[in-house]
């Protein structure tokens, strides 16, 4: 074999294993796009469960503080205290109407004080 021969071969195979490589390389960039996609949906799919949740039950805590007038506290007392007053405040504020969320908020802490002073002041009346 001549050397002009030789070096026309290496170049030739060393391009094709250059080709195949990079042949590769794109297949797995395709596979981590994919798969890439794949966890960016399901999370997305995850953020939409957990907001509509969410907005259940702050619907709910709503209706029990504004139509059975229940206190923030006492409604948290009533769902078994798997949330804080503070988480309750956050699911009333994410269920009410666009523009009254501040208001709401205000509302519910006047509410919160009006109801311990009602406690307060039945057990000042039965202590003295």
């Amino acid at each position: 074999m001549s050397q002009q021969t030789i070096k026309q071969q290496a170049r030739r195979t060393a391009r094709e294993m250059a080709g195949k490589r990079r042949k590769e390389r794109e297949e797995r960039e395709r596979r981590v796009i994919d798969l890439a996609e794949q966890v960016m949906v399901a999370i997305g799919e995850r953020d939409a469960a957990v907001a509509e949740t969410e907005k259940r039950a702050g619907d709910a805590l709503r209706e029990l503080t504004e139509v059975e007038g229940l206190s923030l506290s006492e409604a948290v007392e009533w769902c078994g205290e798997t949330i804080t007053v503070r988480e309750a405040t956050r699911l009333r504020r994410l269920a009410a109407p666009d523009g009254s969320a501040e208001a709401e908020g205000g509302a519910a802490v006047e509410r919160e004080p009006d109801a311990a002073a009602g406690n307060g002041g039945a057990g000042a009346g039965s202590a003295a």
